[in-house]
């Protein structure tokens, strides 16, 4: 019998399953990882995620592992060389944001100590629960784009917020049927 898992994932691949099943919806503190994956959401705006996390490996090599301090330092020539890089996705206004939300990324580290201190603030340090719910964005979504936005990101509007937050497991979006809701993570 195979294993029952979230609406979304129920007929993809395996490389999707494997992402759902090991890491969606995984609380996680790690800023390193938090980074990289609020990275690699905006590069998902008006595209699939699977074709983000398809590119993933052709990603961590040309952001150099997305070094938050290597990308804040990124000059004209790592931007052109990145924009001839056929193993991500070449969009320059992207490439850009990831330059500038690198900066803002670590003023919030230096402002709040963490990023996860930053986020979990918005929740009272708790994962929010919402089993079986289909949404895209909601009140919590709204109110950290805004203060994202007013601290200098960009490429990061409310539904790419909240498929972050529940990709990074501040909030659990599992189906309560998935296997993954009873699962000792």
């Amino acid at each position: 019998m195979s294993k029952q898992r979230c609406w979304w994932v129920k007929d993809a691949d395996e490389l999707y399953q494997r992402y759902h099943d090991q890491e969606w919806g995984v609380a996680t503190h790690d800023d390193q990882y938090l980074f990289e994956i609020l990275i690699l959401e905006s590069f998902h705006v008006g595209l699939s995620w699977y074709i983000v996390l398809k590119k993933r490996d052709n990603f961590k090599r040309a952001f150099d592992n997305f070094d938050i301090d290597k990308i804040i330092a990124y000059d004209n020539d790592k931007i052109e060389s990145l924009m001839k890089d056929k193993g991500i996705i070449r969009h320059r206004k992207k490439i850009l944001a990831t330059i500038s939300n690198a900066i803002a990324f670590k003023k919030i580290q230096e402002t709040f100590g963490s990023f996860d201190d930053y986020l979990y603030r918005f929740t009272d340090g708790r994962t929010i629960i919402k089993r079986d719910s289909h949404d895209t964005k909601d009140d919590l979504s709204d109110r950290i784009t805004i203060d994202l936005k007013k601290r200098g990101f960009s490429f990061l509007g409310s539904t790419t917020i909240y498929a972050y937050l529940q990709a990074v497991g501040v909030i659990d979006g599992h189906d309560s049927c998935c296997f993954r809701v009873n699962d000792d993570r």
